[in-house]
């Protein structure tokens, strides 16, 4: 498959863009930082272009490379965030609050809006994963930005696919799980006192568990670039928790329901009646 991956120079990013060298795949890797010892590495089947994802004429420039380059792209995994402003909301700075949240909402947005001409003409079904996680389901304090960005990339994820029904295209979300990255490093450097005792304690333990998680993460975005996740859209998918190596049986299921998705609760569906 021929596949452009934001955020590849680091963390996730970049464990993705080796496991999907190792399968034999072409992968274009998008982010701020030079690339070429890694492209030097990998010649001929990783190309890439330094890019803001958070820069929409950045992000168009790079999707003119690639079309000039390729004739198609088969998928696109929008991997690249920033966690930014941290602390509480209403001590935040407002510009870097700001910009914190268009990094990782822009940054996606802009990746799905400018690839999609690409991923029009693969000559399969296209698929695009976007990573959530980090605060997309429940309240994350002292990270607002960085949870509400979050939030707001399923329900993008979740739009799209309902605009896009019936189209040959899988938009899927993934919440990757505790993964130790620069990220966690992050955390840990800022200390207790600014991030939280329990965001610091779960870095702590992040940063412990070593490599094993992000195998459960890699793994399920091979799973929704594959021709086994054909038909499942618009899902926010937890990579440690869901059963997503199985989700094909219930393809037809899923989509006439609302498992995997963000809903508003009512009384009602607790056993309570309120009114």
């Amino acid at each position: 498959m021929h596949l452009v991956l934001t955020g590849s120079s680091t963390g996730i990013g970049r464990a993705l863009a080796a496991r999907l060298l190792e399968r034999g795949h072409h992968v274009w890797g998008l982010a701020r930082s030079d690339q070429s010892d890694f492209a030097a590495q990998h010649a001929g089947a990783f190309r890439a272009s330094r890019c803001d994802v958070a820069d929409w004429s950045a992000v168009a420039r790079a999707a003119a490379d690639v079309e000039a380059a390729w004739p198609h792209i088969d998928g696109l995994i929008a991997c690249a965030g920033v966690q930014g402003e941290i602390g509480r909301a209403l001590a935040a700075d407002p510009v870097r609050w700001s910009d914190t949240v268009r990094a990782n909402l822009d940054g996606t947005f802009f990746a799905l809006r400018a690839f999609a001409p690409l991923l029009a003409r693969a000559p399969r079904r296209a698929k695009i994963v976007c990573f959530s996680g980090g605060g997309a389901t429940k309240p994350r304090t002292n990270f607002s930005a960085y949870g509400v960005a979050k939030t707001a990339v399923v329900r993008l994820v979740e739009t799209i696919a309902d605009e896009e029904r019936g189209r040959p295209l899988d938009i899927n979300a993934i919440a990757p799980g505790a993964i130790h990255t620069r990220l966690t490093d992050e955390v840990l450097a800022l200390g207790p006192e600014v991030v939280g005792a329990a965001e610091y304690a779960a870095a702590q333990k992040q940063k412990a568990a070593g490599a094993a998680p992000l195998e459960k993460a890699l793994g399920l975005v091979e799973w929704l670039l594959s021709p086994a996740s054909d038909g499942i859209s618009g899902r926010l998918l937890a990579a440690p928790w869901d059963p997503w190596p199985t989700l094909d049986r219930h393809a037809a299921e899923l989509a006439g329901s609302d498992i995997y998705t963000l809903r508003r609760i009512v009384p009602e569906e607790r056993g309570k009646s309120w009114g």
